[in-house]
C-alpha cells in the first residue's frame, strides 16, 4: 500500500458515478489514506442513479473517512497539506470552468485552490457534455497549466452525443500514480 495522501472529490455527472465508485474501489486498493469530498450538490441530490445518502454511505464504506462536503471543512487542506495528490472524478464541465477561471465557490473548487497552493498535483477525470463545445477552452486551459493531470478521455457517444467528453475510469490509479511522479500519462486523447 503506498502511503501518499489522497483526496478524492465527487462532482454531479450523476451518471458515470458508478464507474467513479469502481474507480474509487481500485484507488483504496492501491492508497493507504483516501479522503473522500463531494460537492454541494452531490451531497444532497437523488438522482434516477441513485440517492445522495447512498453515495455518502459508499464514499465512507470504501475509504474509512468521513466526507468532506463544504467550504469550512477542505479549506485547512491547503494549510495544513493534508493531500499529495487530489483527485476529481467526475470532473464536471462547471467544476474545470471554475477551476480555470479561477472561482472558488463550492467544497470541490475550494479542495482545489486550498491544495494547489502546495505545488502538488490535481488529477481530473473529465466528464461534460459541452467538452467539445463551450468547455473546451477551460478543458485546454487545465491541460496547458502546471499541476493538472488528466485521466485520459474521448467522446463517449460521437453520434448521439457529439460534443460528450468522458474519462477512461478505468485509468484513474495509473493517472495518479504518474502524477504523483510528475507525469501526465499518454495518450491523453483517447480514440
Amino acid at each position: 500500500m503506498r502511503k501518499e495522501r489522497v483526496g478524492f472529490a465527487v462532482c454531479g455527472s450523476f451518471c458515470t458515478h458508478e464507474q467513479v465508485l469502481k474507480a474509487l474501489e481500485d484507488l483504496t486498493e492501491h492508497y493507504e489514506t483516501v479522503i473522500p469530498i463531494v460537492s454541494e450538490i452531490s451531497a444532497v441530490t437523488d438522482t434516477r442513479f441513485g440517492t445522495s445518502e447512498a453515495l455518502m454511505k459508499r464514499l465512507k464504506e470504501l475509504t474509512g473517512n468521513e466526507v468532506l462536503y463544504d467550504i469550512p471543512s477542505v479549506e485547512p487542506i491547503g494549510p495544513k497539506g493534508l493531500l499529495d495528490v487530489l483527485v476529481i472524478a467526475p470532473a464536471t464541465g462547471n467544476t474545470i470552468a471554475k477551476l480555470a477561471t479561477g472561482i472558488t465557490d463550492t467544497a470541490v473548487t475550494m479542495a482545489a485552490k486550498a491544495h494547489l497552493r502546495n505545488g502538488r498535483p490535481v488529477v481530473l477525470a473529465v466528464s461534460s457534455n459541452d467538452g467539445l463545445a463551450a468547455g473546451a477552452r477551460n478543458i485546454g486551459e487545465l491541460l496547458a497549466r502546471k499541476y493538472y493531470f488528466f485521466v485520459p478521455f474521448g467522446q463517449d457517444n460521437a453520434v448521439k452525443k457529439p460534443t460528450s467528453l468522458v474519462a477512461d475510469f478505468s485509468r484513474l490509479t495509473e493517472t495518479v500514480d504518474a502524477a504523483l511522479r510528475g507525469e501526465q500519462i499518454q495518450p491523453v486523447l483517447l480514440r
